[in-house]
């Protein structure tokens, strides 16, 4: 819980005039469309995701990178096209997620980039299965002004860590963690913020605890308990928890399983925060794995155009009409991030 303080505290120490006047845009718009029924769109987003690469090491299940399902293509964010969105949107964002799909060190420019956004006052973080971080990846990712690191560690041993993570080694993670402890340690620096993310399915939640523990004893700062999304969960999945709290399906007692969460009508994701795939596929939010719902095209037009344009504005409507008639947002379970 300190750990989450803190970050808050280094959002908020992001806040420049620009960047307020444009929170209170985005909260109101979102407000007034919520009332009214009708979409409206003020400011720019608060919040953005931007795609490194589509590729991974590891395979996944439940994982569109891991499963090498995509239709889109596969490939690395042109340096090029990421400075000019950020240069565009810099001004007024405060939030920065270096993250969609694939594994984020494999793209080789990778911790340039999260230094370009850092030198513009943006709050950064990633999400990583650690298997790169080597010394040389680790020290630069400390200098680099990262924020928060997000490494996934869903088992404490490699017999379970394996059941999910197809490919891993959990030897490996854990030496990338030491790395950036210690570099961090010797570089003097507060940051980057260093998160065990705990995917809770049925075969590691036995070791809970464990994860608890062992987070403790490495020096990391917290650990997030995520449930897990489910594709095909209707008649259940050998992935669903037995632990109703870290399950976002309920058990119907017949067999078949359900969402927890009610959709309400419109999502705040879609006023304050978007995905910039590693082509500029401007899309939704991170539920949109395979680009589907395609609002913008960052090759070939300016953010501020497509976050306003007909596209956008017609999806955030559907939105307020009716979430369910959306298919993408039918398992959508928004809000059900489990912090431990």
């Amino acid at each position: 819980m300190r750990s989450t303080f803190r970050d808050a505290r280094a959002i908020l120490r992001k806040a420049t005039p620009r960047r307020v006047l444009n929170a209170g845009q985005v909260i109101g718009s979102y407000l007034v469309s919520r009332v009214t029924g009708r979409a409206r769109a003020w400011g720019l987003p608060m919040a953005l995701s931007i795609e490194p690469t589509t590729s991974c090491n590891l395979r996944c299940p439940e994982c569109p990178s891991g499963l090498r399902s995509f239709t889109r293509p596969t490939g690395m964010l042109p340096a090029e096209l990421f400075k000019q969105t950020i240069d565009e949107v810099a001004s007024r964002l405060w939030y920065l997620i270096f993250y969609f799909q694939g594994e984020p060190y494999l793209h080789p420019q990778f911790l340039e980039l999260v230094e370009y956004a850092s030198q513009k006052g943006i709050y950064t973080a990633t999400s990583t299965n650690a298997h790169f971080l080597n010394d040389q990846n680790a020290r630069r990712t400390v200098e680099s002004g990262l924020d928060r690191l997000i490494i996934s560690l869903d088992g404490t041993t490699q017999e379970v860590y394996q059941q999910y993570r197809i490919g891993g080694n959990l030897e490996k993670v854990l030496a990338g963690t030491r790395n950036v402890v210690k570099w961090r340690k010797e570089l003097k620096k507060n940051t980057p913020r260093i998160i065990f993310q705990f995917l809770v399915v049925r075969p590691n939640e036995h070791q809970i605890e464990d994860a608890k523990a062992l987070a403790a004893a490495m020096g990391v700062d917290d650990v997030w308990f995520k449930t897990a999304q489910i594709y095909d969960y209707q008649q259940g999945s050998p992935l669903i928890p037995t632990i109703d709290y870290y399950s976002r399906y309920a058990n119907n007692g017949n067999g078949t399983f359900s969402l927890k969460n009610k959709l309400v009508n419109g999502c705040w994701k879609m006023w304050h925060s978007c995905v910039v795939t590693w082509d500029g596929k401007v899309v939704p939010c991170c539920f949109d794995k395979d680009a589907e719902y395609r609002l913008g095209d960052r090759q070939h037009e300016s953010f501020r155009a497509l976050w306003h344009g007909p596209k956008y504005q017609g999806f955030r409507q559907a939105l307020l009409k009716g979430r369910d008639q959306i298919e993408m947002c039918r398992n959508c379970t928004e809000g059900t991030k489990v912090w431990g």
